[in-house]
């Protein structure tokens, strides 16, 4: 199945919906190419981008079960390629 490289910006407003977004990336885990957290405590946020190699329908789910979780935004950017 053909794959395509997309990143996920993840932004996280609450510090208890931390550990169910790290649950979820680590059952995608086969997927992920990289991975980079920023905390910003004067906002108290963090923000994070996942980088992903997947099938398009795997990038999509992933992507949607991030935003369903409460005080979590998410955004997915694909390769052209």
């Amino acid at each position: 199945m053909e794959t395509r490289i997309a990143v996920i910006g993840i932004i996280i407003e609450n510090p208890d919906s931390v550990e169910r977004l790290n649950d979820i990336l680590h059952q995608y885990s086969p997927y992920i190419l990289g991975r980079m957290g920023i905390p910003y405590p004067k906002r108290s946020l963090s923000i994070i981008s996942v980088v992903i190699d997947a099938p398009q329908n795997v990038i999509s789910a992933l992507s949607g079960k991030l935003g369903m979780i409460p005080d979590v935004s998410t955004k997915t950017v694909y390769s052209k390629i």
